[in-house]
C-alpha cells in the first residue's frame, strides 16, 4: 500500500511518500480501516520532531498519525461492532496511508449524514474541546469560559460546544480571526495582539489553555477561586494552581464512545460546524505539516488519502 514513512526524527521533510508499504492484518479484536482522510495533528508533528521519544515510542521507520475517517475493510476474531463497509472515525495506528489498523474499541460508527471530511476533524480536534471543557473542566450551563486560541482546530469547536452547553464564551484570537469566532457564538472576543485579555477578564470558571508558557501564566489570575484550568499542551503548574486555589488538569481523562459520537451526530445535523483549514494529498503531507507547525491556520488539516 501507500503511506508516509518516517526513517528519522526531524523537520517536515522527513515525511517521505512510499509506494510500497506493507498492509498490515488485523489481529483478535482489531479492524483494518480504508482510510478516507487523516487528520494533520499537532501531536503528529511533535512526535515527528522527536520531542515525544519518551512518551509515544516509535520503531523507525512509522507511519504517522492516528485521527481519521474511513471505511471498514476487514476484522479480526472476535470483533463483532463493526463489519467490512461500516463508515467509522477515530484512532489508528498510522493513519498517513491507504490502510491503517485499530482495535475495535477506537473506532465510532459515523451518523449517515456526516461527511468523512467532517469526521476526519473528530479526534485531536472536538473530541479535546469536549474533553477540556466536559470530562476534564466539568463546565456547566451558566457557568464562563475563557477559550484560548480560539480560531484554532480545538478552540473552534470549544467555542461551539460551550455555547451549545449554556456556558458564557470569552475567547481570545488574532484580530484577523475576530469576526470568525464571533460567528462561532463567542460572547466576547478579544484581539491578543492588541489587549491583554488578563486586564479585562476576572472571575471565570473554567480556562481552556491551547498555547501554553507565559499564556498560561497569565492566565491564573483570571480564575475565580476553586475554578479550573484545563491544559492542552502540558502539564500546569501545580505550585500555581495551590497558589491560586484552583484544579488544574492535564491529559488525565478522555471522552467516551458516547461523547464522541454525539459529537458526530452535532456535527451532522448542523448543531456544530467544523471549520477545514485546508486539505492536501497524502503525497503532500510535509507541507500540511509544515502548515501545521506555523500556528496560523484557521481550522483543521487534512490528509485526502483517497487520492493515493
Amino acid at each position: 500500500m501507500k503511506a508516509i514513512q518516517i526513517h528519522q526524527y526531524g523537520g517536515p521533510d522527513t515525511l517521505q511518500f512510499e509506494q510500497e508499504v506493507h498492509k498490515p492484518q488485523p489481529a483478535a479484536g482489531e479492524v483494518l480501516v480504508r482510510i478516507q482522510y487523516a487528520g494533520a495533528i499537532p501531536l503528529d508533528w511533535k512526535i515527528r520532531n522527536g520531542w515525544l521519544q519518551n512518551v509515544f515510542v516509535k520503531e523507525l521507520p512509522y507511519t504517522p498519525g492516528t485521527a481519521m475517517s474511513g471505511i471498514v475493510e476487514t476484522v479480526g476474531e472476535g470483533v463483532d461492532t463493526f463489519q467490512p463497509g461500516d463508515r467509522v472515525f477515530g484512532n489508528v495506528n498510522g493513519s498517513y496511508a491507504e490502510y491503517g489498523m485499530a482495535p475495535a474499541t477506537d473506532l465510532v460508527h459515523m451518523p449517515d449524514d456526516l461527511s468523512f471530511e467532517d469526521a476526519a476533524t473528530i479526534k485531536g480536534g472536538a473530541e479535546a474541546a469536549w474533553k477540556a471543557l466536559f470530562t476534564e473542566g466539568e463546565l456547566e450551563a451558566g457557568q464562563t469560559v475563557l477559550i484560548h486560541a480560539a480560531a484554532g482546530g480545538v478552540g473552534q469547536f470549544a467555542v461551539q460546544l460551550a455555547k451549545w452547553k449554556g456556558a458564557h464564551v470569552i475567547a481570545t484570537a488574532s484580530g484577523a480571526n475576530v469576526d470568525f469566532v464571533t460567528s462561532l457564538g463567542a460572547d466576547q472576543v478579544i484581539d491578543y495582539k492588541t489587549a491583554l485579555f488578563e486586564e479585562l477578564v476576572s472571575n471565570v470558571d473554567l480556562v481552556v489553555e491551547s498555547v501554553g508558557g507565559e499564556i498560561e501564566d497569565r492566565s491564573w489570575g483570571v480564575l475565580k477561586p476553586g475554578g479550573r484550568l484545563v491544559s492542552l499542551t502540558q502539564l500546569p503548574s501545580a505550585e500555581k494552581a495551590a497558589q491560586y486555589g484552583v484544579t488544574a488538569k492535564f491529559n488525565s481523562e478522555f471522552p467516551t464512545s458516547e461523547d464522541l459520537y454525539t459529537i458526530a451526530q452535532l456535527i451532522a445535523n448542523g448543531s456544530l460546524r467544523s471549520e477545514i483549514d485546508s486539505i492536501f494529498p497524502l503525497s503532500e503531507a510535509n507541507q500540511a505539516h509544515a502548515k501545521s507547525e506555523a500556528r496560523h491556520g484557521r481550522g483543521r488539516i487534512l490528509l485526502d488519502v483517497r487520492s493515493v
